[in-house]
């Protein structure tokens, strides 16, 4: 198995999605993914990524990424369609096939496909919903003028391709001018109401940097996890597995279904670090939220 480690972040929930995105997408593309988080170094955590083959785990996905093609996903006779977001083609299941969901009240929600001729990949954890599943779907964002969650993504993938080269040596650090995100890495994101003015009053002077790798990688890290929302959609708790401290120098990771458990703060015999997560309205309350702070919480 080839193996790859990438400088994280825990206290951007972001990042710690993304890095079970990582796994998750090397899983499909590579197959027998797994990870976990290695926190011994003074300076720097990082996350370890192993799958099948002897090609770098973290390059598969990279290149995958900045390769594919996207389009939406619909149920059979599904009137919901996405062309008028930048052309995204809209695929109609047939009967057999099967979808996440009923048919959504609009194109906001429908699941999106990357594709290439290696794999393909669904990003779908944005139709999940307490009145749909029953399961929290930890959507940040509002679309604008009903803008899908196909076309936020098809951003994000154009923003990482204007530089490749630079997208693949800084990782989660890619750095560029982005007008909108799914909200999950808070670096880019803000409170008018805190910061003191908008920056929709200064669209000509100040833009926002966001990191779309981190976003695209968080979007699929959740297809089949959730951090824990608390007493409200305000609050949230989210952990991670470290290295399990094994005799003979062994370091085994864990396979998707530890990380995805881990994530939504099930209690596991590993090495585990938990953190809360609070957010607030950017704007009109119950539209999109922002993550203000991060707290690692610790035992006595």
């Amino acid at each position: 198995m080839a193996e790859a480690r990438i400088p994280a972040d825990l206290f951007n929930p972001g990042q710690v999605f993304a890095c079970l995105g990582l796994v998750e997408a090397a899983d499909i593309l590579l197959g027998d993914a797994e990870g976990a988080f290695d926190w011994e170094s003074a300076t720097e955590t990082t996350f370890i990524l192993r799958a099948t083959g002897d090609e770098d785990p973290l390059e598969v996905v990279l290149d995958f990424l900045l390769r594919a093609e996207v389009k939406s996903l619909a149920p059979p006779d599904s009137a919901n369609r996405t062309e008028n977001w930048d052309g995204i083609p809209t695929k109609l299941l047939n009967a057999h096939q099967p979808f996440p969901a009923a048919d959504p009240s609009s194109p906001a929600t429908l699941p999106a496909l990357l594709f290439t001729g290696a794999g393909s990949v669904v990003v779908d954890y944005w139709i999940d919903g307490e009145r749909v599943s029953g399961r929290d779907n930890a959507k940040f964002w509002a679309g604008s003028s009903g803008k899908p969650g196909v076309s936020f993504l098809q951003d994000a993938l154009a923003l990482m391709r204007q530089e490749p080269q630079r997208l693949k040596g800084e990782s989660f650090d890619y750095d560029v001018a982005q007008s909108s995100s799914f909200r999950f890495d808070w670096r880019r994101d803000y409170v008018p109401l805190d910061t003191g003015f908008s920056l929709n009053q200064h669209k000509d002077k100040i833009f926002a940097v966001g990191y779309p790798l981190v976003e695209v990688l968080a979007a699929i890290g959740l297809s089949h996890a959730r951090p824990l929302r608390l007493q409200d959609k305000l609050h949230y708790r989210y952990a991670v597995p470290g290295l399990p401290q094994l005799p003979g120098g062994a370091t085994p990771l864990y396979p998707p279904i530890f990380l995805r458990a881990a994530l939504g703060c099930a209690e596991l015999p590993f090495p585990m670090r938990t953190f809360r997560m609070n957010l607030d309205w950017p704007g009109q309350a119950g539209q999109a939220r922002a993550i203000t702070h991060i707290y690692e919480e610790t035992t006595p």
